[in-house]
């Protein structure tokens, strides 16, 4: 019997660059997971109050956001979306800063690394 969700389509929160989904997919796949759904989250913790939080997920939880950029499905929690509503995630595989990056616009101060931030 299946269960019913609160689980509910979104328009984009959260936009991602096209170099940042294909470094995803490409994680995807080595995951073996190529229908799995990249989960964006803020957590509690990190030296300025919140910290940004990366996952795959096989399939949505009953309270997420799910919505798609350029065929990668994303999920955002609902307390997430508060803090995290607007924001860019990109992807730069230079040799002295190869990584996930965020750029948020409700972040009213980030660390230095650009892990953390609070609102």
């Amino acid at each position: 019997m299946a269960t019913e969700t609160n689980t509910q389509a979104a328009p984009k929160l959260i936009s991602v660059t096209p170099t940042a989904v294909s470094h995803v997919k490409l994680l995807l796949e080595r995951q073996e997971k190529p229908q799995g759904y990249l989960r964006i989250a803020a957590v509690g913790g990190g030296c300025s109050g919140l910290s940004y939080k990366l996952g795959v997920e096989d399939e949505p939880g009953p309270a997420d956001y799910v919505f798609e950029e350029a065929g990668l499905k994303i999920l955002l929690d609902m307390k997430s979306s508060l803090v995290l509503g607007g924001m860019v995630l990109d992807y730069n595989d230079d040799l002295m800063n190869a990584g996930f990056s965020f750029k948020n616009p409700n972040a009213a101060h980030t660390c230095g690394c650009g892990t953390s931030f609070g609102v």
